[in-house]
C-alpha cells in the first residue's frame, strides 16, 4: 500500500536510502559493458584554446551592430575573447560587461590608457565612419592591432594615414569585410575559382534599403561628417568589395557613375541617396552596381555570369540568410546554403587573431579598404561630372 493509505510519511533520508538501494540492485544486474566508465578523447575534435591563451579584444563602440552582431560572435570564437568595452555610456558598458563577463571598461577620453592594459591584444573599431581614423590611429599608437569596420574611413587620405600608423607601430590593420569569412560567399568564390562557371563575363551588384532619419542607426548615416558619404559609402561598398573578391589579379581601369537620388527628398541634403556605377576591368569584364537608401525592402544581391554557368546570391551579404542559386552547366537550377552565415563573425575575429599570432598576412588588410575608398571616390568624381568616365589604375 502507498504511504497515503498507511498514513506513513517517507523521510528524505529514507528516500535517499531507497534510491541508493534501487540503483545498486539495478547495477548488480547489468553486464560489465553497461557500466559507466571514462574514455580517452578520441578523434581530433575542434576545441577552443584555453581562455588564457586566446587573444583579448576591446570593442570600441556599443551601438546596435556591435551589441547585436559583433559581441555575440565571440561566443563561438576559438582564438579570441572579449577583454574590454569602450563606450561613452558607462551604464550600458557595465550592464553588457555583467552579461558577457567583461570587467575592463574605458570611455573615449581615457581610451589611450589601454596602452597599459596587457589583457588587450586587438581592438575592434565599431564606431561611425567619421571616427574610424581617429580611434584606429590612437589604438595603433597604444600598441594594439586593429580591425576597423567598413568602410575604412571618410576618405582615401584618412585611410593612408591609418595604414602609415600601422606600419609605424609595427601592428596589423584590417578592415572588417566579414563577407570574406561567410561560408556561402566562400563557396561561391570556390565555384568561380574552380572554373565551374567557365570564363567570367559579367558581375552585377545591388544593395540598398530605405533610410529612416528618425532611427538613430540610420540618422548618423545621413550626416556627411559621420558617414563619409551616402548609400555608396555605407552599403554600396559591399557590392564593390564582394564583386572584386571574385576577380583576383584583375585591375580597375575606368569608373563611371550617376546619382539616382529622388529630387527634393529631405533626407539627402548632405549625402547622396542612391547611385549607379560601372567598373571596367583590364580583363574586359564589367562590374555594374547600384546602391540606395531609397528602396524597400532591404536588397542584397550579387550575380556572377560565366560562359558556362551563373550564380545569383539573393540575399548575398546579410547576417544570416545568404544563399546560392547555381544555374547552367547542363543541370537544373539549384538553390542551397553552404553553411550558417552567422559563423562569419567568429570566423572573422579568429582569422584576425590567427594572423596576429602567426604574423601572417590578413585576408582583408587596410590596403583593401584603401582600394575600395579610391574606387568610390572615383564614382563620386564621375557622378559629379554627369557620368563622365574616370580613368584609374587600381589593382584588385
Amino acid at each position: 500500500m502507498s504511504n497515503k493509505e498507511t498514513g506513513k510519511n517517507t523521510t528524505r533520508r529514507e528516500a535517499l536510502a531507497l534510491g541508493a538501494a534501487a540503483a545498486a540492485s539495478l547495477a548488480s544486474g547489468k553486464a560489465l559493458a553497461q557500466r559507466a566508465e571514462g574514455q580517452p578523447l578520441l578523434g581530433n575534435p575542434a576545441l577552443p584554446e584555453k581562455p588564457g591563451d586566446r587573444l583579448g579584444w576591446a570593442i570600441v563602440g556599443l551601438g546596435t551592430f556591435g551589441v547585436g552582431q559583433v559581441i555575440p560572435g565571440f561566443a563561438d570564437a576559438r582564438l579570441s575573447h572579449l577583454a574590454a568595452f569602450v563606450s561613452g555610456n558607462a551604464e550600458k558598458s557595465r550592464m553588457l560587461g555583467e552579461r558577457y563577463g567583461v570587467s575592463r571598461h574605458y570611455n573615449y577620453d581615457n581610451f589611450d590608457t589601454i596602452v597599459d592594459d596587457p589583457s588587450i591584444d586587438c581592438v575592434y573599431i565599431v564606431l561611425p565612419v567619421g571616427l574610424h581614423a581617429e580611434f584606429t590611429i590612437r589604438a595603433l599608437e597604444a600598441g594594439k592591432h586593429v580591425l576597423c569596420e567598413k568602410p575604412m574611413a571618410n576618405s582615401a587620405q584618412e585611410a593612408e594615414a591609418m595604414i602609415a600608423a600601422a606600419r609605424s607601430a609595427g601592428r596589423k590593420l584590417g578592415v572588417a569585410y566579414r563577407v570574406h569569412f561567410e561560408p556561402n560567399n566562400m563557396q561561391a568564390l570556390k565555384i568561380v575559382a574552380d572554373g565551374d562557371l567557365g570564363t567570367m563575363r559579367f558581375v552585377s551588384a545591388d544593395h540598398g534599403f530605405s533610410a529612416n532619419p528618425d532611427y538613430p542607426p540610420h540618422k548618423w548615416r545621413l550626416e556627411k561628417a559621420l558617414a563619409g558619404g551616402g548609400s555608396l559609402w555605407d552599403i554600396g561598398v559591399y557590392g564593390i568589395n564582394t564583386s572584386l573578391m571574385m576577380l583576383p589579379g584583375d585591375k580597375v581601369t575606368r569608373v563611371s557613375a550617376a546619382y539616382a537620388t529622388p529630387a527634393g527628398d529631405p533626407r539627402f541634403t548632405e549625402v547622396e541617396g542612391a547611385i549607379d556605377y560601372r567598373l571596367t576591368m583590364a580583363s574586359g569584364i564589367n562590374v555594374q552596381g547600384s546602391s540606395s537608401y531609397c528602396w524597400s525592402p532591404y536588397v542584397s544581391r550579387q550575380r556572377y555570369f560565366g560562359s558556362d554557368a551563373s550564380i545569383e546570391m539573393q540575399p548575398a551579404t546579410t547576417y544570416n540568410f545568404n544563399q546560392i542559386t547555381l544555374e547552367g552547366g547542363g543541370a537544373p537550377p539549384r538553390t542551397f546554403q553552404a553553411g550558417d552565415p552567422m559563423t562569419q563573425f567568429s570566423a572573422q575575429v579568429d582569422g584576425f587573431s590567427q594572423a596576429v599570432r602567426n604574423d601572417t598576412a590578413l585576408r582583408t588588410p587596410g590596403e583593401m579598404g584603401l582600394r575600395d575608398l579610391q574606387i568610390m571616390e572615383a564614382c563620386y568624381a564621375s557622378a559629379d561630372r554627369g557620368g563622365a568616365p574616370i580613368a584609374v589604375d587600381i589593382a584588385v
